[in-house]
């Protein structure tokens, strides 16, 4: 039986992507300093939409989360704190963690409505609907 391959229209292949893969495997992004993009599961819920984003290591005070023109932005900037002056590391990837994910919003945002919540390195932001744009049952009646 051969390989079945799906084709997804919303993902953009580039010829070089596994020449990329290749050397980042062997450097790492920007050959010091290993990207750290937090993975992210988007869902709708009925009203809602919840977005949840893994970023261990990280607390609510190291992340931003903002909205502007319908772009949903989270990132963050940390930097490890050194007190000594000298460790004798062979190998140090932990120094710095900086990531910017964004994201297009549908215009059914109710942006006064959305919510952050921080909790246990899971970052939960909740996109209510707004409520003229819910689906709306209209009862039909016998004439």
């Amino acid at each position: 039986m051969k390989n079945l391959v799906t084709y997804n229209p919303n993902r953009v292949v580039s010829v070089f992507d596994d020449f990329d893969k290749l050397v980042e495997s062997f450097f790492g992004n920007d050959f010091a300093y290993p990207a750290r993009m937090p993975v992210v599961d988007i869902r709708e819920e009925g009203d809602k939409y919840i977005v949840e984003a893994e970023l261990p290591g990280l607390s609510e005070k190291d992340v931003e989360v903002k909205i502007q023109d319908k772009v949903l932005t989270i990132e963050s900037h940390k930097e490890s704190e050194e007190k000594e002056e000298k460790k004798n590391y062979l190998m140090r990837e932990r120094r710095v963690c900086s990531f910017k994910r964004t994201f297009s919003l549908p215009k059914n945002i109710a942006y006064d409505k959305v919510s952050a919540l921080f909790k246990d390195g899971l970052l939960t932001i909740t996109l209510p609907k707004s409520e003229d744009t819910q689906e709306k049952v209209i009862s039909i009646k016998r004439g």
